[in-house]
């Protein structure tokens, strides 16, 4: 493993989070190269100081780390160990950051398969949302070895204003952001239930909003998605999807323990409904515009969404 100074790094997936991750690297001067199905995802890196890969295999060639930012534990198992995959083409001993909010199952047999193969992986969700990963301050709540923790330091710290090491077993971040998307897809889906509920009260909602975030109630989810429902704006900073996706683990896992969740098993059908309406590729703060549309409520739209 090379000094911090020629440190090589690939990540796979320049999305919303990753695009954001893999320029805060390339902005410490450490070199990194990205890949994406999007080229422009990959333009807009290149621009950042960051250089452009043809393929998974050519963001891992040879590279000392490597950053996995895809949806979900399939995508993951996919771009590593798949027909062309990333896995085989990383440096000896190279670690695999794996940042895809999955199951602690899933986490571990990825760690096993690329232990197989003799690489280090550090089972590594984050949080934060897209402006903090682009301004290298998300939060990382990792396991794994410590000495992937060791080699995978400089990345982490030019990613990350806080990197939790919860272990040496991979499936421990998987279980803390198991945990934490619990909390946020509930205090997303109360979020929306307030505000309509305001609606229906005939209430102003910018004032409510001020009131409320002065106020016990307030939540991080309630200050940063209602703002989407004020404007009238659902293009997607956080889909739908991914809670109909996480609330869906988590209800899998409460099954498989017999451990109840009735909170989190009512946010997961709200998100599934507002997925039914068609809002699933939506911003997750939909959920409001579902319960507007079943009880006949309006709330603001912008000029587009009212073309």
């Amino acid at each position: 493993m090379g000094t911090e100074a020629n440190l090589s790094t690939g990540v796979i997936g320049l999305g919303s989070m990753g695009l954001g991750m893999a320029s805060s690297i390339a902005r410490s001067g450490q070199r990194v190269s990205g890949f994406d199905v999007n080229p422009a995802a990959v333009a807009q890196l290149v621009a950042n100081g960051g250089t452009s890969a043809t393929s998974v295999a050519d963001a891992a060639g040879g590279r000392d780390i490597l950053i996995v930012v895809v949806v979900n534990a399939a995508q993951t198992r996919d771009v590593l160990f798949g027909p062309g995959g990333a896995a085989a083409a990383l440096k000896p001993g190279a670690v695999i950051i794996s940042c895809a909010t999955m199951s602690p199952d899933d986490a571990r047999a990825l760690a096993r398969d690329a232990a197989g193969l003799g690489l280090l992986y550090l089972d590594a969700p984050i949080s934060g949302g897209a402006a903090k990963a682009a301004s290298g301050a998300l939060t990382v709540l990792a396991s794994g070895e410590p000495v992937a923790f060791e080699k995978a330091r400089p990345v982490l710290d030019v990613m990350a204003a806080k990197v939790y090491e919860l272990g040496d077993t991979p499936g421990l971040g998987a279980s803390f952001k198991m945990v934490n998307q619990l909390l946020a897809g509930v205090h997303i889906a109360a979020a929306c239930e307030a505000m309509t509920f305001a609606t229906k009260l005939g209430l102003d909602l910018d004032r409510v909003y001020e009131v409320i975030t002065a106020s016990a109630g307030n939540s991080w989810m309630f200050e940063n998605r209602v703002p989407h429902i004020l404007e009238g704006d659902y293009s997607p900073r956080s889909a739908v999807s991914i809670f109909t996706k996480d609330l869906g683990i988590i209800s899998d896992m409460g099954r498989a323990q017999k451990f109840p969740l009735p909170i989190a098993a009512n946010a997961l059908q709200m998100f599934l409904m507002t997925a039914a309406a068609g809002m699933e590729r939506d911003d997750d703060a939909s959920v409001a515009r579902m319960i507007a549309e079943i009880t006949g409520l309006s709330l603001p739209v912008t000029k587009t969404a009212a073309e």
